[in-house]
């Protein structure tokens, strides 16, 4: 399985950006996709994940405090893929986002999976 992430880039503060990732390979169901973040210094921390549910739970979805009522995670399940869109932005988001996901490739089995992060910069 691999995780391509694509979108990012360099924007003012205001600004927009939309990040997304696309899961490839043998998946037979994506338990779990979003995005991490990192800036210089500190630590990975979670920006959004979506969780799919489960015969006792439904699906859910999930942000950072910093990020709620800016950041809107959305995905496209025909496509794999996941999309972050991030809206007012601040030059507190600047940070590498990494795509996260946990795949199952059989009925018993699941992993953990990175993509390669990708910059977003926001200048004030």
């Amino acid at each position: 399985v691999q995780l391509q992430a694509s979108g990012g880039g360099l924007v003012q503060a205001g600004g927009s950006l939309r990040l997304s990732c696309t899961a490839s390979g043998s998946i037979l169901r994506i338990n779990a996709m979003g995005w991490y973040r990192q800036a210089p210094g500190k630590q990975r921390e979670l920006v959004a994940v979506f969780t799919r549910g489960t015969m006792i739970s439904s699906d859910s979805t999930n942000y950072a405090d910093s990020v709620k009522d800016r950041f809107t995670i959305s995905r496209d399940d025909a496509k794999n893929t996941v999309y972050l869109q991030m809206n007012s932005l601040k030059p507190e988001d600047t940070a590498v986002y990494y795509c996260n996901a946990r795949i199952s490739d059989s009925p018993y089995d699941e992993k953990n999976y990175w993509g390669q992060g990708t910059q977003v910069t926001v200048s004030s």
